[in-house]
């Protein structure tokens, strides 16, 4: 079994294209022209990802002030996870994100298409890690974080971590309401069900106030704010 060596295996699974910018830099109408899943989660996963979210976002808003992962870096991280699971919402937003923090409009299609063209080799470990992540469904195995614990140090990991829970958690939720504003605009997903799009929709609203205490307790008595694929454990 591969444990410490991150780079074997692929996990640039490319079909998010997204439409050539103006030299403005204004971000277009659609992002992506989904007409099927790449990837479906179920309500429980959902409810998992918001409970790491309490966690993750106090790290990320302490990086904010310490600046000890660079933004665009982030940005980075998780264009890759939104990428894995295809959620077009989050590629539209994020992509307007990544162009007001001077990604080129190449680098922002390069990282949604799976590409490694714009990925440094300084990151090249966290982006496999976030890609890693990201096709884990969230549990990564423990020999992947161990890694980038190596690489760039606990402090720095742990932000890393943080950046891709928080859009696997919006990825989670961002899939089916893409899928439900496909259907408005009479493009329903060949693979979705109305009930599938607003069950996840209206019950999203109603568990993340619920989880996200569920995370806060978690916290607040000590429990580690990472779950890892027990499988590759051994």
């Amino acid at each position: 079994m591969v444990k410490d060596n991150l780079f074997k295996g692929s996990y640039h699974i490319s079909i998010i294209k997204i439409k050539k910018m103006d030299k403005n830099k204004k971000s277009p109408k659609s992002v992506s022209h989904r007409v099927e899943f790449k990837r479906k989660f179920s309500l429980w996963e959902l409810y998992r990802s918001f409970v790491f979210t309490p966690g993750a976002m106090s790290k990320l808003i302490g990086n904010n002030k310490s600046k000890l992962v660079d933004k665009r870096f982030i940005e980075r991280l998780q264009l890759a996870v939104t990428e894995v699971n295809g959620c077009a919402a989050c590629s539209y937003q994020h992509t307007k994100m990544a162009l007001k923090q001077g990604m080129s409009n190449e680098e922002i299609s390069s990282f949604l298409s799976g590409g490694d063209s714009f990925i440094k080799p300084e990151e090249a470990k966290a982006i496999i890690f976030a890609q890693h992540f990201a096709d884990s469904r969230g549990f990564p195995g423990k020999y992947a974080f161990d890694s980038i614990v190596k690489e760039y140090g606990e402090e720095k990991a742990g932000i890393i971590l943080s950046a891709v829970q928080v859009m696997i958690a919006g990825n989670m939720y961002g899939i089916p309401l893409s899928a439900f504003l496909s259907r408005l605009k009479g493009n329903p997903y060949k693979d979705s069900t109305l009930f599938y799009e607003s069950g996840m929709i209206i019950a999203g609203i109603i568990c993340l106030p619920i989880a996200l205490i569920h995370g806060l307790i978690r916290g607040l008595t000590g429990f580690s704010n990472i779950r890892f694929d027990k499988s590759t454990s051994k």
